[in-house]
């Protein structure tokens, strides 16, 4: 998988245990992103207060149990879950520099560890290392956005924003700060978890981009929305042989039953439980609040994970622009099987691609030699990545695909046709005949069929796949119409690279 791209990133949890099995993957695909920070921040699920005893008199999860007045909020005082990812990260650093270039040496992510804004939600009231650390950034002169993701609150960034509007906003320079600012800052989040981005970001700074990157399938309630052909990755047995049985990090991971704890006296937190049942729970004193008992072993969450999930590298560019989508969802519905519009869909989709991808660079922490591991195919097109086309013209889209292991190849040519502006289905005509040998391998997983345009053929590990269509007559100026090509090896965990190419159409 290609890392041309790599985006500067800021990125920010709280001691959730959805955050700490985001930081797990975080830090395995830490390859394609330039970490400028990760910062600890509080959100209305987690704060830890000023440690002077004070009492929170606002509202948080606290209050919405019940629970009157309190110091702090499912945050122990000794809570470093980034540092021991960390710690971790740096064990598997030279296996995984083995099998992909650009991990950052594990110095660079210690010293980019601060914590924000953690004493209460939503509180904007002092600046922090995490708040002073991002208005540098912010202010900074290196090109490109800066990403900053958020599975917490936005009282660290909400933080920095004021400090710089405190510090120009009655200066002359105040009108090329605002304009900077607001042209480099994307903030990609879970939610507004603590009220800041209503409160005081957007009515403040309404140019900031916000994508709300909230999605089912990498949360809690995963099995609400997983397709039927993707469940098994939820399981206990694909879990535990994928990935809570491989390496440091496998053990790091949380899953259901496994014993652990994020916080001392954690009323929410019954996930370690096994055996038990909701009644049971209920009398030790814990607030049910999701009400089924999953499998020993089995998936729990990685909430926040869709927030940097577009970022990747992969081949779909869903950073271009929040329509786009990718394995991070995206700001839209796409067409389920069933024929129903979803959001969930529009994330759910990726799943498997997404988990067979992580247990891949699971065992590349754990594989010291290059070919004892699966990686990537590579896909390179030919033609332009974009293109103007005009209503009724037929047009060829050629890529090279290969693998770097020596696998064969199944590639896929498929339209993406939500992501695009044109209302309809493109008629996806033939492959090229380039491909002429047709291997009899069986396939160790369903090969997605993304709409009834799919065309797919079996190739060998390195050829020149082509696909020809026509642009429907009835198209406009202006409408844009996007074409995946993907390529996904024969492995016993398969790999899956993408190349999008947009087509937009001009009627001259």
């Amino acid at each position: 998988m290609s890392t041309n791209i790599k985006h500067r990133t800021v990125i920010m949890l709280d001691p959730e245990l959805d955050d700490l099995n985001t930081i797990v993957r975080y830090l395995l695909y830490s390859n394609h992103f330039h970490t400028e920070g990760i910062i600890y921040s509080s959100s209305r699920y987690h704060w830890r207060g000023d440690g002077q005893g004070t009492r929170f008199l606002g509202e948080s999860e606290h209050s919405d149990l019940g629970i009157g007045p309190i110091t702090c909020w499912r945050w122990d005082e000794d809570s470093r879950f980034i540092e021991e990812a960390v710690d971790i990260y740096a064990k598997v650093y030279q296996n995984l520099s083995i099998h992909a270039e650009g991990y950052p040496h594990p110095s660079e992510l210690r010293e980019r560890i601060f914590n924000g804004n953690i004493a209460f939600p939503g509180d904007l009231s002092h600046c922090t290392q995490g708040s002073e650390h991002l208005m540098r950034l912010i202010l900074d002169d290196e090109p490109g956005p800066l990403y900053v993701l958020t599975g917490t609150g936005q009282s660290t960034i909400g933080r920095a924003l004021k400090s710089i509007e405190e510090r120009y906003l009655h200066t002359e320079k105040w009108e090329n700060i605002y304009n900077k600012v607001s042209a480099k800052v994307i903030i990609q989040s879970f939610g507004d978890q603590d009220g800041i981005y209503e409160t005081y970001i957007h009515p403040n700074w309404p140019n900031i981009r916000f994508r709300q990157m909230a999605t089912t399938i990498w949360g809690y309630f995963a099995r609400s929305v997983v397709q039927p052909e993707d469940r098994h990755y939820l399981s206990a047995a694909w879990i535990k042989e994928n990935i809570s049985s491989v390496g440091p990090f496998g053990e790091f991971y949380r899953v259901w039953g496994d014993g652990k704890y994020m916080h001392k006296n954690d009323i929410t937190d019954y996930f370690g439980f096994k055996y038990l049942t909701a009644n049971q729970l209920k009398a030790l004193g814990y607030s049910l609040w999701y009400k089924d008992i999953e499998e020993p072993g089995s998936w729990i969450s990685e909430g926040d994970t869709s927030m940097f999930m577009n970022l990747i590298d992969n081949g779909l560019e869903g950073h271009v622009d929040a329509s786009y989508g990718g394995w991070g969802g995206r700001n839209g519905k796409d067409i389920a099987p069933d024929g129903v519009a979803s959001k969930d869909y529009a994330s759910a989709r990726w799943f498997g691609a997404c988990q067979r991808d992580f247990a891949a660079r699971l065992q590349w922490t754990v594989t010291p030699e290059y070919k004892q591991a699966n990686h990537h195919p590579i896909i390179e097109l030919i033609n332009t990545e974009s293109a103007i086309v005009a209503p009724g013209q037929t047009i060829t889209l050629k890529a090279i695909a290969r693998d770097p292991d020596g696998h064969h190849l199944s590639v896929n040519w498929w339209q993406y046709e939500e992501a695009g502006a044109y209302p309809g289905q493109v008629e996806l005509i033939s492959l090229d005949e380039v491909i002429e040998k047709e291997a009899t391998q069986t396939y160790p997983f369903d090969v997605p069929a993304p709409n009834s345009l799919n065309l797919s053929h079996l190739i060998q590990d390195e050829v020149i796949t082509a696909c020809t269509f026509n642009i429907p007559t009835d198209t406009v100026k202006g409408q844009t119409i996007h074409c995946i090509v993907e390529a996904i090896d024969h492995c016993k965990i398969p790999l899956t690279s993408y190349k999008r190419i947009v087509l937009t159409v001009d009627d001259e």
